[in-house]
């Protein structure tokens, strides 16, 4: 019997399908096309610059952007990182796929949760690429854990004292045995020459240990937008109140990304950073545009449309709470050896971890 949404039993109606008929929506676009085509160039502007700044003031030290400035720019991005996971990815993630949706109530979708399954599988994945990149470093380089060593910074991140927590394994006895000696001219020369080769050793394999979780928080973000750009491209009556309110989220999470990659270590005249920068400015406006040109026909509220943006947005949810909580807080505030002891920079670099996280958060009210 086909189901009249016009005519129901509430007694003897099938409740996936009055749930599957009240989460369908048709095709809302409503014209403005000349509005829809400029959001294509002012999110991917203003997005792209918020994206560049932490980059450019770790990078560029004539610039002189102020300790507190870069503090800011870090620490606020952190926290909308974990806003965006919590309050823009997982929420969204359950309302699509989770047990209470149309998906979530129909075929195999109703035989388990598979909304936070996805998340946990999404995080466990992470934990594991992450441990498995650290590990390979240590192996590699022969590191032990204890007695933490500096790594070497420029700009103003050096300022903040990043640091890897590790240094070679060897004999710290022998070592001290080693200084009370003279040494001759020669000798001094090798030994200046081996510690300049160790600082790049230890700068090369903090590379390959933040790199790899970097480019998985920029995955499950460049996921995020992806869906963000195509409904903005199709949305109806919202769009007025969506476009200046996604112009800020777009913003606010390429600052969360521009300040993490700003405490990775690149080589000097390295591209990647610059290409990784352009690679999330240009995500959304592109998906604008792929959202234009199926504006008449792309239909978010459909089953398909449900499925993959929920699992897009639980695997996203996974990653991005995984790097917020253990890279973005807990690294840098927990289990960071070298944490800077001065009680106002620390009060200023939560205020600011709490600030991004709250106005993220208040922006879902919206998006």
């Amino acid at each position: 019997m086909v189901f009249d949404p016009h005519n129901v039993d509430l007694t003897t109606a099938d409740p996936t399908e009055v749930v599957c008929y009240l989460d369908l929506s048709s095709n809302d676009y409503n014209g403005q096309l000349g509005a829809r085509i400029s959001a294509i160039f002012v999110i991917g502007f203003v997005s792209s610059c918020a994206t560049f700044f932490p980059v450019l003031a770790q990078r560029a030290p004539r610039l002189r952007i102020p300790l507190y400035v870069y503090l800011f720019a870090k620490y606020f991005g952190a926290g909308v990182i974990i806003a965006t996971a919590f309050i823009h990815l997982l929420d969204p993630a359950y309302s699509e796929i989770g047990g209470q949706s149309c998906v979530g109530m129909t075929g195999h979708w109703a035989d388990y949760s598979w909304c936070p399954a996805i998340v946990l599988t999404s995080l466990m994945l992470v934990f594991l690429l992450d441990f498995g990149a650290e590990r390979y470093v240590e192996k590699k380089y022969g590191l032990c854990r204890d007695d933490p060593e500096p790594i070497m910074a420029s700009g103003v991140e050096a300022q903040v004292q990043v640091h890897d927590g590790q240094r070679p394994c060897h004999d710290h006895d022998h070592e001290r045995r080693s200084l009370d000696r003279p040494k001759s001219h020669d000798k001094q020369t090798k030994e200046l020459e081996s510690q300049s080769d160790y600082e790049n050793q230890t700068i090369e394999r903090s590379f390959r240990q933040q790199i790899a979780a970097f480019l998985i928080l920029e995955f499950g973000v460049i996921f995020h937008s992806v869906i963000i750009g195509l409904n903005l491209g199709v949305t109806g009556s919202e769009f007025a109140t969506l476009y200046p309110v996604l112009v800020f989220h777009q913003s606010f999470e390429g600052l969360g990304i521009g300040a993490r990659m700003s405490s990775i270590p690149f080589k000097k005249g390295s591209w990647l950073p610059w290409i990784l920068c352009s690679l999330y400015g240009l995500t959304t406006p592109i998906s604008i545009a792929i959202g234009l040109g199926v504006r008449t026909t792309y239909n978010s509220g459909s089953f398909t449309a449900n499925v993959i943006s929920g699992v897009l947005d639980a695997t996203s949810a996974g990653i991005l709470i995984y790097t917020g909580l253990v890279e973005l807080i807990a690294r840098d505030f927990l289990f960071d050896p070298h944490r800077t002891q001065d009680d106002k920079r620390l009060a200023f670099m939560i205020c600011c971890l709490f600030f991004g996280a709250g106005i993220m958060a208040l922006i879902g009210k919206w998006a």
